[in-house]
């Protein structure tokens, strides 16, 4: 009936019901036909029929007066809808952690403004999983595993940990030789990997190891800081010390193991469409991260030539 009504609306803005179909790309005898269901539902006439004039009955001024308003803002509020869904240029509320945002993903970032100019990009960077529906995110990135069923997810990438040390470290502690003979070293430790999930490249056997850890830190490039200030031990992410491996700051230890793998995703809620903004940036930030050998897994090495 509510659709019958605003059909009803725009036949009295027309005048015609011969106007209204060709304005609503309708067949003349559909509009016909609606508005005849609707003076029948109401049970009352609101338009005088005839070849030579076209009037509304009283019934059909009131009916007019009370609804043509609220028929024109719906329809206005519609159309902002469907170019806030659709329309490449508004706002566009992205969460990402901090770390990998400032690091090795901010020229996507820059690029991705400079490509957009129209989208006003809310970047909100923190090392937490904050709440995407409370926080009115469109989008975010995360690294490790997804459990909220409330967000939809697609894996971009998957980054490799490294067990690294600084050299000076190395010289004064020794190197372990065996992953059970990390506990006996000083450990830096993020504390998003309570334990070390050690794989043999070769054998693919796994070891997880208890951590002791001297220091434990919320914060990767903190921790990267401080093991290649020579503290201890530390397994990080390759995205975050390919610098520091190619310049030396910090070498692989127990260079035939390597860390757990964390997946990296592309996340939204699951109750919102993808609007044509946060579906840009999906598709923006794929083949960016797809053309890094980092996110595929690599570890960056030195060169040898470089160390000699």
């Amino acid at each position: 009936m509510l659709d019958d009504i605003a059909l009803f609306v725009h036949i009295a803005r027309n005048r015609s019901l011969a106007k209204a179909a060709a304005h609503l790309g309708l067949p003349a005898a559909t509009v016909t036909r609606r508005l005849a269901k609707l003076e029948e539902t109401i049970g009352t006439q609101l338009v005088f029929r005839s070849a030579r004039k076209f009037d509304l009955t009283v019934a059909g001024e009131a009916y007019f007066e009370a609804f043509a308003d609220l028929v024109q803002n719906a329809e206005t509020t519609l159309d902002g809808l469907s170019t806030d869904l659709h329309g490449l240029r508004g706002a566009l509320k992205v969460a990402a952690p901090t770390n990998i945002s400032i690091g090795i993903l901010q020229p996507m970032w820059s690029d991705f403004l400079k490509t957009f100019p129209e989208i006003q990009l809310t970047l909100t960077l923190s090392n937490e999983n904050k709440d995407l529906l409370e926080h009115r995110v469109d989008i975010a990135l995360r690294a490790g595993p997804q459990t909220d069923e409330r967000l939809y997810q697609k894996r971009l990438g998957v980054v490799a940990t490294v067990l690294v040390a600084a050299p000076a470290y190395l010289e004064q502690a020794g190197a372990p030789e065996s992953p059970d003979q990390i506990g006996r070293h000083k450990v830096v430790r993020v504390s998003t990997l309570p334990q070390w999930q050690l794989t043999n490249r070769e054998t693919g056997c796994r070891e997880t190891v208890p951590v002791d850890a001297r220091v434990v830190v919320d914060d990767i490039s903190l921790a990267r800081q401080l093991a290649g200030d020579g503290h201890g031990l530390a397994l990080l992410p390759a995205s975050e010390i390919s610098d520091d491996l190619i310049s030396g700051r910090l070498t692989p230890v127990l260079a035939d193991w390597q860390g757990q793998q964390r997946d990296i995703f592309a996340v939204w809620p699951t109750g919102r469409l993808l609007n044509a903004r946060a579906r840009c940036l999906l598709d923006y930030m794929e083949p960016f991260m797809a053309a890094l050998p980092v996110f595929q897994g690599t570890v960056v090495q030195r060169d040898p030539a470089r160390s000699a």
